[in-house]
């Protein structure tokens, strides 16, 4: 099959094709097809000559957008296609969430992050559940202080569970807040990241910004506020149960965690599965969902992701399979 494609007069051929033709190159080999550029038309042969139309069409759309591909975004708009799902650069890469304190717009990389966003955006309580490196923590730091700048909220409150803070975190040296620092690192690199370390630092000395550990949430109730609860997978049903109805008026409550990475002792129930459970279908709680296609780290996370998948699934059958031989014994 051989398949013409006009590139549009406006688009730099060097940004879709990437350099030394990279992007080019990896469209050819997923589809098996051949691209040569004649006339200004991109002419397409091979076995899915198809797919590799509808992706290079989606990254001229992506570049009508935002100047630049980086290898993200393209392996992004590769796998949508290949699943038979449209990528819609309009919609999601147009969504400014904020700037960071570089100057850099911030803006959902996936239609996944885009519809977590909107949720946000249009409901009092979210769950984002999914793997790491989908930007569930980043995104939700990020619309906090959107609406602290909005003026939507008066302070932020970000909080974690830290799941060896009993006998191990005493030894650790300094006071209670230098103990668990370390379990709250990852919620001072987005605040870092967007704010910047000097105007975090202001904002946390005001008060305006809380980084705490979950334990210190027992007893409060947090009115004109934005809470969010990091590693949510490792509460347990008490500690989930009492952070939610923490919750007061004119606040936010966003709630991220990976269901595949629980680290609670063998038997204990994960308050945030049991919250998936629970809570779906309440009117003013919304869940969003992510997979490995809306990973936003390097290339080799998602990869790792798809091994361990695949390992536990044939893992589970095995075990299935040997449990049934057993019974038939």
């Amino acid at each position: 099959m051989e398949l013409r494609l006009d590139i549009p007069d406006n688009i730099n051929i060097q940004d879709l094709f990437g350099n030394y033709d990279s992007n080019v190159k990896k469209v050819e080999k997923i589809t098996e097809t051949e691209m040569t550029v004649r006339d200004g038309s991109l002419l397409i042969k091979g076995k899915d000559a198809e797919l590799a139309m509808r992706i290079i069409g989606r990254l001229i759309e992506a570049l009508n957008v935002e100047p630049g591909l980086d290898s993200q975004r393209l392996n992004y708009i590769i796998d949508m296609e290949a699943n038979g799902r449209q990528f819609d650069a309009e919609k999601t890469s147009r969504d400014i969430i904020c700037y960071t304190h570089m100057g850099k717009p911030l803006r959902p990389k996936t239609q996944a992050q885009k519809q977590y966003v909107d949720n946000i955006r249009n409901t009092d309580m979210v769950f984002g559940i999914g793997p790491a490196g989908t930007g569930k923590t980043y995104l939700a730091c990020a619309m906090a202080i959107s609406a602290y700048k909005n003026r939507e909220i008066e302070r932020i409150i970000l909080t974690r569970p830290a799941v060896e803070a009993g006998e191990r975190l005493g030894f650790l040296p300094g006071d209670m807040q230098e103990k668990v620092d370390p379990y709250l690192r990852p919620l001072y690199d987005a605040l870092y990241d967007v704010l910047g370390m000097d105007a975090a630092a202001k904002l946390r000395e005001k008060g305006v910004i809380e980084v705490v550990p979950l334990a210190y949430m027992r007893g409060r109730t947090l009115d004109n506020a934005f809470i969010i609860l990091d590693e949510a997978q490792n509460t347990t049903r008490e500690q989930m149960k009492m952070f939610l109805t923490r919750m007061g008026f004119n606040s936010k409550v966003v709630v991220t965690g990976d269901i595949t990475q629980i680290d609670l002792p063998s038997g204990t129930v994960s308050g945030l599965k049991e919250a998936r459970k629970v809570l779906t279908g309440v009117e003013g709680i919304e869940f969003s969902y992510f997979t490995e296609v809306d990973v936003v780290r390097h290339e080799l996370v998602k990869r790792i992701i798809k091994a361990y998948e695949s390992y536990d699934k044939t893992h589970k059958a095995k075990s299935s399979s040997q449990k049934t031989g057993n019974q038939v014994r």
